[in-house]
C-alpha cells in the first residue's frame, strides 16, 4: 500500500494518524473568523484544516418547493439554498485564506463542489482535495480533480461498494496516484452504533488504499477506536466554541477536544505497534516477578535433591518452573541453603 505525502507530512499505515479539522460553515460568514479558526485548529494539533469551496448555485437553486425543503435533522425547516448560502465559503475569500496558511505554515485542503471551484483552488495551489460523500457519484467532478494530479481523499458516506469502485477507477484513470478512502456516516450528528468501523479494514483490503474516518459522532471514542482498525486519516468538524453557534456547531469539536484527539489517536497508533512476542523493554525489570525454582530446604553436598526441597516461587532468578523434573533426583555438588537459586551449577 502506497504512502502518500501532503506538504511534507507522510500519511499511511506506518505513520501517526493525519488529523483534519473541518471548518465548513462554522466561520459564520466572517473571513476574520475563518482565519482565526484555521490558526486555532493548527495550534490545537490539526495536521491540516479543511474548507469547502462552493457557492449556493453550485449545489441547488433558490426555490421553496417541497422538494427543496429540509424536513428533519439538524437543519429542518430550512431550504437547501438558504442553508448553503449561510454555510458557503465565498470564492473571493480563497486567495486570502491560502496566502494566510502559507504565511503561517498551515496546510489547508478543500472540498470543491463544482468544476469552477476546482479551477479556483488550482489557482490557489491547493495541495490536496477532498471529495465529499454526497459527491461520490459526480464522476465528472472526480475526474476534474483527479486530473490535477494532487492527492485525493474520498469520503464514502452512503456509498455502495459499486459507488466506491467507480470513483476509485475514475481517480486512477485520470492521473490520481495518491488516494485515501474515508469511512463516513452522512448524518449530523452520527449515532456511534451506525458507524460500523469494521468497514475500515474491509475497505482497505478490497481497494488496497489508505483508509480513514470522516467522523460526525460526538466525542472522540469512535475516532480513537478507528485507529485500531487501520484508520490513517481522521476528519472531524471544528469550532472554537460550540455556544457561539454555527451550521455545524452541534457536532463540532472545540480546541480541547482536538488536542485530545491528536494525543489519543497518537497513543492508539503507538499502542498497536508490531507483532512481537516476549518481554518488551519496559517489562524487563519485572521479569524478576515471574516464578522460578528455589531451594526451600537445606541440602548437603552429596544428597539427592527431592521434590519437596525445591519449589516454583517468586522471584524469577532461578531455573524455569518447567525444568523442575530435571533437578529432582540429581546429586547436589555443594552445600545448599534454603533460599538459594536452583541452577545447573549446584547439581
Amino acid at each position: 500500500m502506497k504512502t502518500l505525502e501532503i506538504n511534507g507530512r507522510k500519511i499511511g499505515p506506518e505513520h501517526e494518524p493525519y488529523i483534519i479539522a473541518e471548518i465548513s460553515g462554522n466561520h459564520n460568514g466572517s473571513l476574520d473568523r475563518m482565519l482565526k479558526l484555521i490558526k486555532l485548529a493548527a495550534e490545537s494539533g490539526a495536521d491540516a484544516v479543511k474548507i469547502q469551496s462552493y457557492i449556493p448555485e453550485s449545489l441547488t437553486i433558490e426555490c421553496d418547493y417541497e422538494d427543496f425543503q429540509i424536513k428533519d435533522g439538524l437543519w429542518r425547516g430550512r431550504t437547501l439554498y438558504d442553508l448553503y448560502k449561510e454555510a458557503h465559503t465565498p470564492f473571493d475569500w480563497h486567495h486570502t485564506i491560502f496566502q494566510f496558511t502559507r504565511d503561517n505554515e498551515i496546510t489547508v485542503l478543500s472540498s470543491p463542489f463544482d468544476q469552477d471551484a476546482v479551477d479556483l483552488l488550482e489557482s490557489c495551489n491547493c495541495p490536496a482535495y477532498k471529495i465529499a460523500s454526497f459527491e461520490i457519484q459526480d464522476l465528472d467532478l472526480i475526474k476534474k480533480v483527479a486530473q490535477t494530479g494532487k492527492p485525493m481523499i474520498v469520503s464514502t458516506g452512503m456509498a455502495t461498494v459499486e459507488d466506491i469502485a467507480r470513483a476509485v477507477s475514475v481517480c486512477e484513470e485520470n492521473g490520481c496516484g495518491e488516494l485515501v478512502l474515508l469511512r463516513c456516516v452522512s448524518s449530523y450528528p452520527a449515532p456511534a452504533e451506525d458507524t460500523n468501523l469494521a468497514v475500515i479494514p474491509n475497505m482497505r483490503d478490497v481497494f488496497n488504499k489508505i483508509v480513514g474516518l470522516s467522523d460526525h459522532t460526538l466525542g472522540n471514542a469512535v475516532a480513537v477506536a478507528s485507529v485500531a482498525l487501520g484508520a490513517s486519516v481522521i476528519e472531524k468538524h471544528f469550532i472554537d466554541d460550540r455556544s457561539v453557534g454555527g451550521v455545524d456547531s452541534e457536532f463540532s469539536m472545540e480546541p480541547a477536544d482536538l488536542s485530545a484527539l491528536k494525543r489519543d489517536t497518537s497513543y492508539a497508533f503507538k499502542a498497536i505497534g508490531k507483532v512481537k512476542y516476549g518481554a518488551k523493554e519496559s517489562e524487563k525489570t519485572n521479569l524478576k516477578f515471574r516464578r522460578s525454582l528455589y531451594f526451600v530446604k537445606d541440602v548437603k553436598k552429596g544428597d539427592v535433591i527431592t521434590e519437596d526441597s525445591i519449589r516454583a516461587i517468586r522471584p524469577g532468578f532461578g531455573a524455569a518452573p518447567m525444568d523442575k523434573d530435571k533437578f529432582v533426583g540429581r546429586i547436589a555438588v555443594k552445600n545448599i541453603q534454603a533460599g538459594d537459586r536452583v541452577n545447573w551449577d549446584v547439581v
